[in-house]
C-alpha cells in the first residue's frame, strides 16, 4: 500500500491559526485571515482617521482635469454674475459713493469734473456754491448770536442758533444739493423734481431769515434786517455783527433765486 501520503506521527503540527489572538501567524502559515482582518478594521494603522478621496479620481488625470475645469468655470460664472449685479446698480442710478470731500476730513462724495457732463458742470459749481453760503451764513449766524448773548442778549437765542446750524447744514445737503447732483450725473427727472421742491423751501427760509420777523423764530435768532435795527440801538457791534449776516442772507437769496432759473431752464432744454 502507498503510504505516502499519511501523516507523520512524529512531526510536528501547524499551529492552529486562532484569528482573534494578538499574536502573528507562523511564517510558514499560508493563511492570510488575521492580516486581512486587521486591514479592514483599521487596527494597528498609525492613523484611524479615514478620508473619503476617491482612488479612481487620484489614478485617472482626465478626471481631475474635468473637475478643475468645472471649477474655473463656475468661479467665471460667479464673477460674471457680479459683474452684471453691479452694471445693473450702475444703470439704476444708485452708484456706490466714496467719501472724498473735504479733502483734510471726508464726509461726502463730491466729484464734479469727474461725473457730471461738461456742458452742466458750470452749473454745479454754482449750485455748490449756494450750498457753501447757506453753511457760511448758518454758521456766522451762530458767531453773531454769540456776541449778542455775551452783551446781555439771552442764553435762548444761542442754543437757537445752534440748532439752526446743526439742522441746516446736513439738512440743505440732503434734501436739495445731493438730489440735484444726482440729477445732473444721471439726468432723472424725479430728482430734478425732488431739488426743485425742497429748493424752493431753501429759497424761503433764506429771505425768511433775512427779514428775521420776530415769528416761527425768536426775532433775535437769526441776523436779519429787523433783529439788526433792534440790537443796533443797545449794542453797536451787536449791531454790526446782525447787518453782516443779513447782507450774507441777501447774497445767499440772490445766489439761490439765479440757480433756480438757471438750472430749470437746463432742465427744460432737457425735457
Amino acid at each position: 500500500m502507498n503510504r505516502r501520503n499519511d501523516p507523520n506521527p512524529f512531526d510536528e503540527e501547524e499551529p492552529e491559526v486562532n484569528p482573534f489572538s494578538n499574536g502573528s501567524a507562523a511564517p510558514g502559515s499560508k493563511s492570510r485571515f488575521p492580516q486581512m482582518v486587521a486591514n479592514t478594521l483599521g487596527f494597528g494603522q498609525k492613523n484611524d482617521a479615514t478620508v473619503d478621496i476617491p482612488l479612481d479620481s487620484m489614478n485617472d488625470p482626465r478626471k481631475k482635469e474635468k473637475e478643475l475645469s468645472t471649477w474655473e468655470a463656475d468661479l467665471n460664472r460667479r464673477e460674471r454674475d457680479i459683474k452684471r449685479r453691479e452694471d445693473a446698480v450702475a444703470s439704476a442710478g444708485v452708484p456706490v459713493d466714496d467719501k472724498n470731500w473735504p479733502p483734510f476730513f471726508p464726509i461726502i462724495h463730491h466729484d464734479i469734473a469727474n461725473e457730471i457732463p461738461v456742458h452742466a458742470q458750470r452749473l454745479q459749481y454754482m449750485a455748490f456754491a449756494s450750498w457753501l453760503g447757506i453753511v457760511l451764513c448758518l454758521a456766522f449766524n451762530v458767531i453773531a448770536i454769540t456776541v449778542c448773548w455775551i452783551r446781555g442778549g439771552g442764553v435762548k437765542i444761542f442754543f437757537l442758533a445752534i440748532i439752526y446750524a446743526l439742522m441746516g447744514c446736513p439738512l440743505s445737503y440732503v434734501l436739495w444739493y445731493r438730489p440735484l447732483y444726482r440729477a445732473m450725473r444721471t439726468d432723472s427727472a424725479l430728482k430734478f423734481s425732488w431739488f426743485f421742491l425742497f429748493y424752493l423751501l431753501h429759497i424761503g427760509f433764506c429771505i425768511f431769515a433775512a427779514i428775521a420777523p420776530p415769528i416761527v423764530f425768536h426775532g433775535k435768532s437769526l441776523t436779519g434786517i429787523l433783529a439788526a435795527i433792534d440790537v443796533f440801538s443797545d449794542h453797536v457791534l451787536v449791531g454790526i455783527f446782525y447787518l453782516v449776516g443779513f447782507a450774507l442772507f441777501c447774497l445767499e437769496s440772490l445766489l439761490s433765486l439765479w440757480v433756480l432759473q438757471k438750472i430749470y431752464m437746463y432742465f427744460r432744454g432737457n425735457k
